[in-house]
């Protein structure tokens, strides 16, 4: 026989849970009121048991066939596990009964816009903000589809309109400066958080934001202020420390950046790229025990993280034991083989160690990935000048130019080694290529070939331009 009772919405949540699970566990049939059945199936969602609360969904869908609310909370559950055409036929069932109801909308755009199904998503969240009271976060999933559409334009007008209804709400806050990053816009950045400030001056988060801004346009001792602004309102807030350590970076204060990147310990778990930061710090610092003794817990703490392992490369060349450093180069590059700075450190500790043509080798993965990197070409050019292959040094110095025309650099090195080769007429035409882009440098030729300083035609070339 079965046993009928009924409780009203004005039991206590947890009894009612209680009753269900004993209804459950007798195979009896209760009855329970909407209210009561929605905070069963909210207990079960914050329990993290979607499985549980859809159960609890069906009784109610049984018990209250007219109410939209079941199949609506059903259709979120639906969504979690990943059951989206079933979620779809709730949410229909549910708008024939309550079509004025924003969430079917919200729900429906949030599936559309997961599949990338943009336009549908934005129908459903038009619909879904002409009916919701409270609406920013609507706003704030628009703005994500126009970002989906790579309109970021767009994305930044919903997410000012979101923060109009919730100045509160940090995720539309860190999304505004997502996009304007992307659009490389940090003036408009920087003067959006000012004025937003303005009217909320305790949010950390606008604080924190506009020190990044700030640190894009390398104005980093307004970012600094910025920072310290945040960690004034909040003082746990470890990201805005590690960034101002970064700032300090760049401002060339090695140790009070370290003082700075050492206080997220306080307030987060210590992790590899803090680590890492404070090493470079030491090394800066020409500390090179201090360092290295940081670069070793970075990668203990993440074995991938290549600049750590790079650093210890650096601390030990530094001390000429290159031998060693190019055992943690090559560790580094494995992480990340297209590194032209790595590539550049290995050819320079091969050449070190004497070992030529792997130093050539490198500095020509150097100029590969990086063609703009000077110094790299001069250093390449440079080996094979040392072994006598005029010729070859005099490719790699004109392949350099081809890709930097306006180092002068570059020509006054080509002069050189045009001398020395003999090329008397062309080493002129440099020379004055050179002097016409960059007169002052022209002591580069005499590091490279001091007897040219007795050479009357070069000089009165010199001195035509360097009046």
């Amino acid at each position: 026989m079965e046993e009928e009772f009924e409780f009203g919405f004005t039991e206590d949540p947890k009894f009612s849970v209680e009753r269900y699970e004993e209804m459950i566990r007798n195979h009896d049939q209760y009855f329970f009121d909407a209210q009561a059945f929605e905070n069963i199936i909210d207990y079960y969602i914050e329990k993290n048991d979607p499985a549980k609360a859809l159960q609890v969904s069906e009784y109610a869908r049984n018990q209250h066939p007219f109410a939209a609310v079941f199949l609506i909370k059903q259709a979120q559950l639906l969504v979690v596990t990943n059951r989206a055409s079933e979620a779809f036929a709730a949410l229909d069932k549910a708008a024939m009964l309550e079509a004025s109801d924003a969430d079917i909308y919200i729900i429906r755009g949030n599936l559309y816009e997961s599949m990338e199904r943009n336009t549908e998503a934005l129908e459903n969240y038009e619909k879904a903000l002409d009916l919701a009271e409270e609406t920013d976060e609507i706003l704030l999933h628009i703005a994500y589809v126009y970002q989906n559409m790579g309109d970021y334009e767009t994305s930044i007008t919903y997410l000012k309109l979101c923060l109009k209804q919730n100045m509160e709400n940090q995720d539309a806050l860190y999304e505004l400066a997502f996009c304007y990053d992307v659009l490389d816009n940090q003036e408009e950045s920087v003067q959006f958080y000012q004025q937003y400030i303005d009217n909320e001056p305790y949010s950390y988060a606008a604080w924190y934001n506009l020190g990044n801004a700030y640190t894009k346009l390398s104005l980093f001792e307004k970012a600094i202020d910025a920072y310290d602004y945040a960690i004034l309102i909040k003082d746990s807030f470890a990201s805005a420390y590690f960034n101002k350590g970064n700032a300090l970076v760049n401002l060339e204060k090695y140790a009070e950046a370290i003082e700075v990147y050492r206080q997220t310990f306080e307030y987060e778990q210590p992790n590899a790229d803090t680590y890492c930061a404070i090493g470079e710090c030491y090394e800066k610092l020409e500390q090179m025990d201090e360092a290295r003794s940081f670069y070793k817990k970075s990668v203990k703490m993440d074995p991938k993280l290549a600049d750590a392992w790079f650093g210890i490369g650096v601390t030990l060349d530094f001390e000429e034991r290159y031998f060693e450093a190019l055992h943690f180069y090559k560790k580094a590059l494995d992480l990340d083989i297209a590194n032209a700075d790595y590539w550049f450190a290995i050819a320079d500790a091969e050449y070190k160690l004497g070992h030529l043509p792997e130093a050539e080798n490198a500095y020509e993965k150097v100029v590969e990935l990086n063609p703009l990197d000077v110094d790299a070409w001069l250093d390449y050019s440079s080996i094979l000048y040392e072994q006598k292959r005029l010729v070859d040094a005099i490719e790699v110095i004109s392949q350099a130019i081809k890709n930097n025309p306006d180092a002068a650099e570059l020509y006054y090195r080509m002069v050189a080694y045009l001398f020395a080769k003999g090329d008397y007429n062309e080493a002129l035409n440099y020379l004055e290529m050179a002097l016409a882009s960059d007169p002052e440098k022209h002591y580069i030729l005499f590091d490279y070939l001091p007897q040219l300083q007795e050479n009357k035609v070069i000089i009165d070339i010199i001195n035509r331009y360097c009046k």
